[in-house]
């Protein structure tokens, strides 16, 4: 990535900051990778940004498994500076050094914007420290089952916009790793999953196919598509849910209950639960 594709209008003393330019204002070679997903990721985000702006009020974001922030950073200094209001990006990361980490940049950057939580993103849900609707909720490999929990999360929150791109899809591969021996005899096509990597590789697509029917069942538009080249990262699946209806839809959630009967799944539909 050469210095002219930093984005106009980014502050490179950010990204120095976030050790993704050197001193000398060059390209940190091990963040290369990582910013090119930030903005590619920023090109879905910025137009459902600007369609929530114009209703000339504020917009809550809520990053999930944070980590350093990248990500709210660059949506705050590309976005939420300009808008000059009470638009606020809540970062969420459950390592304390991580948070306090942010905290001082912020602080040095005069981003009043923004704040940083080191809760996880269960506790997230129940946690006063956040408001009960949120506009936009965002996930960028947040690990073990925390991209559930920021569905759950989104859900509970009445959120607008869901960009997710998913991790550690390893639950559901765990169970069908168990009932193995139980769906060879009842079902011939879980010779699809009966080779170990298969079994990872099938529980990861299953886990998203998953996700998105549950989306769906709470009246979300979804769509799927991949975030950048697969030469970059192997987990590479952006998942986009609009909220376009507050009625439940019945065929996703009939749907999602048949696949997880078929399988031999119903052991994880509180995992993956429903509109009532």
């Amino acid at each position: 990535m050469a210095e002219t594709e930093i984005r106009p209008g980014q502050s490179n003393e950010l990204l120095k900051a976030l050790h993704i330019l050197t001193r000398e204002g060059k390209i940190n070679q091990d963040s290369r990778r990582k910013l090119k997903q930030v903005y590619h990721l920023f090109q879905f985000i910025e137009p459902m940004l600007e369609q929530l702006s114009s209703d000339n009020r504020a917009i809550t974001l809520v990053d999930h498994g944070a980590g350093k922030s990248y990500l709210g950073f660059i949506l705050y200094d590309l976005f939420f500076k300009a808008k000059n209001d009470a638009s606020h990006i809540y970062s969420i990361e459950t390592r304390e050094e991580l948070v306090a980490r942010g905290r001082e940049l912020a602080a040095r950057a005069g981003f009043s914007g923004m704040s940083f939580f080191p809760l996880s993103v269960a506790e997230s849900i129940q946690s006063p420290l956040l408001p009960d609707t949120v506009d936009m909720v965002t996930a960028l490999h947040a690990c073990d089952t925390a991209t559930d929990d920021a569905i759950s999360f989104a859900l509970s929150k009445r959120a607008r916009f869901i960009v997710l791109v998913p991790c550690c899809q390893a639950e559901v591969a765990a169970v069908l790793r168990r009932l193995k021996g139980k769906s060879l005899t009842r079902d011939v096509f879980s010779e699809i999953w009966r080779h170990p990597i298969h079994t990872r590789e099938f529980g990861r697509h299953l886990t998203n196919v998953l996700r998105c029917l549950q989306l769906e069942a709470h009246g979300y538009q979804v769509n799927v598509t991949e975030l950048i080249g697969w030469e970059h990262s192997m987990k590479n699946e952006l998942i986009i849910a609009s909220q376009n209806s507050d009625v439940p839809r019945q065929r996703a959630a009939k749907r999602l209950r048949q696949v997880l009967a078929d399988i031999g799944l119903e052991e994880m539909s509180t995992r993956f639960w429903l509109p009532a």
